[in-house]
């Protein structure tokens, strides 16, 4: 490879990582609806961990979740990724 290429591939590599870094922070919230501010988000959680914990074994296997990891993400608490 030339000199070029290989600061063509750098700075694509840097932008790879930072659009990670971005998209990591997006999915903190993408199941939560458009819009919410930081108490919506916080109801959000609320409601839908509440949700979790009251799914049978047959909906959380659709959903691909075991009880056990049903349980740790319901009992956390709204405040908490």
């Amino acid at each position: 490879m030339n000199g070029l290429s290989d600061v063509r591939l750098t700075l694509h590599s840097q932008e790879l990582v930072a659009g990670q870094d971005r998209g990591m922070r997006a999915a903190n919230t993408r199941n939560a609806p458009s819009g919410l501010g930081r108490w919506g988000l916080f109801w959000h959680r609320l409601r839908t961990r509440k949700a979790l914990l009251e799914l049978s074994p047959e909906q959380l296997r659709d959903v691909g979740l075991s009880r056990e990891q049903a349980r740790e993400e319901g009992l956390k608490p709204f405040w908490q990724l």
